[in-house]
């Protein structure tokens, strides 16, 4: 038998605007994320000097790896995902990648220097990201109706910005004592206490059941083929949408990520005061995010809607393409580019992943890992050559910058299109609850 929630208890909640048995769910989400996080971004840093390292000019070939190696585990992980019960398909999933971070580790730490190796690593970690984080959202959209999302979505999502804030300055502080290899060690033991916290989620969902079945289908594996996910989206105009917005997303995305590239080896051609440069960028998007996902993000979904998280950054993105093609320089770009990824892990991302909460299982996982992995890496790979083969015809930035401000218009209709769809769902859902 639980405890009734204490006046300390009632009032958190109160000031974080949840009910106070969510409390615990949300505190547990909070710690997935931050230990998911604070490894990545411990080696974020890493790897974006690694993707330097290799030249500018050939980024575009390490997105199409990375697209290529995603499109492997794909089916690797749909086989996962069909054959284990529900409710261990992230500590299944994250089992495997602690065992490839200690490959790594022993690796680096025997050869540091190796060209290929850190070619090798980059191209992981950008799988192991999308992928990872995409499993992490299944769970929380299985376990979580929309109702509940709306509430705690964000707030989880701050952990994530914890994360992000606490893992570069742990690489700053540790990658001298530890070395890199050291680093994906302890980013090992970060992975595995993500894993225990959702595992403790799933337990308390248990306790907490929505409806008496839930439970034991949890308990089942999903079933299906190892290419499901993909006929999912294919099949439905509401999950082609979100692939939709995924793409132009990761469009604007790459489109700023190349610019960054471009002007940082201009600016900063010493590999240290790189990875510092981007070491402050990733402090200052995170302690931006956490703000704003604690106090605003939830509280702007319920009285604004969702189209608010949908559409905020794209909107802003518009603007900010058309300032950089005025004043193409590192201090404008630093500021659009730490907007856009403030806004995106404060606003968009949150609002992003309620959209899977009114989907059917199987599209939760296997839909839903099809789009934040094939889809995103596959549109980094393809805006990866079209900003390559821009720059080859118009040498003037401009000329991408107001392209991005195109695909950021079409990206912010997307959003409103989407928020209007997950609404009516969401409504017929609740409708055939009450009908049953």
């Amino acid at each position: 038998m639980e405890r009734e929630p204490g006046d300390v208890h009632r009032l958190l909640a109160r000031v974080l605007g949840i009910e106070p048995g969510e409390l615990p769910a949300v505190v547990a989400g909070m710690a997935m994320f931050l230990l998911l996080f604070a490894g990545y971004f411990m080696l974020r840093p890493v790897r974006e000097t690694m993707g330097i390292a290799g030249g500018v000019r050939n980024l575009q070939w390490l997105f199409t790896g990375t697209f290529i190696v995603t499109l492997i585990a794909i089916p690797l992980f749909g086989t996962v995902a069909a054959a284990v019960r529900r409710r261990r398909i992230l500590p299944w999933t994250y089992g495997f990648f602690a065992l490839n971070l200690l490959g790594f580790a022993a690796a680096i730490h025997a050869a540091p220097e190796n060209a290929w190796l850190a070619r090798a690593f980059y191209i992981w970690l950008s799988v192991f990201n999308l992928l990872a984080i995409s499993v992490a959202w299944s769970v929380l959209a299985d376990l979580f109706p929309a109702s509940q999302a709306k509430r705690t979505f964000a707030l989880m999502a701050a952990g994530a910005s914890a994360g992000g804030l606490l893992g570069p300055l742990l690489g700053l502080v540790l990658v001298g004592p530890l070395g890199h290899g050291g680093l994906m060690a302890l980013a090992t033991v970060f992975l595995l206490g993500s894993a225990g916290a959702a595992i403790w989620l799933q337990g308390w969902r248990d306790r907490h059941p929505l409806d008496p079945t839930e439970v034991m289908a949890r308990r089942a594996p999903l079933g299906g083929n190892p290419f499901e996910g993909i006929g999912t989206v294919l099949a439905s105009p509401y999950l082609l949408g979100i692939a939709t917005f995924v793409v132009l997303l990761a469009t604007v995305t790459t489109f700023l990520y190349f610019e960054q590239a471009r002007l940082v080896e201009m600016h900063f051609p010493d590999p240290v005061d790189q990875t510092r440069v981007f070491s402050l960028l990733d402090t200052v998007v995170q302690t931006i995010a956490i703000f704003t996902q604690l106090f605003l993000t939830g509280r702007i979904v319920r009285r604004l809607g969702l189209v608010v998280l949908l559409t905020t950054v794209p909107v802003v993105m518009v603007g900010g393409f058309l300032w950089l093609a005025v004043a193409p320089t590192f201090a404008v770009l630093a500021i659009v580019m730490v907007t856009r990824r403030a806004g995106e892990y404060a606003l968009a991302r949150p609002g992003r992943e309620m959209l899977f909460t009114v989907v059917a299982p199987t599209a939760k996982y296997k839909a839903k890992n099809v789009i934040d992995t094939a889809v995103y890496r596959g549109a980094d790979a393809v805006s990866g050559w079209v900003k390559a083969g821009i720059d080859a015809f118009a040498s003037n930035p401009a000329v991408v910058a107001v392209a991005g401000a195109g695909v950021a218009l079409a990206w912010a209709f997307t959003g409103a299109r989407l928020a209007r769809a997950q609404g009516q769902r969401e409504a017929a859902n609740g409708s055939l609850a009450k009908q049953d």
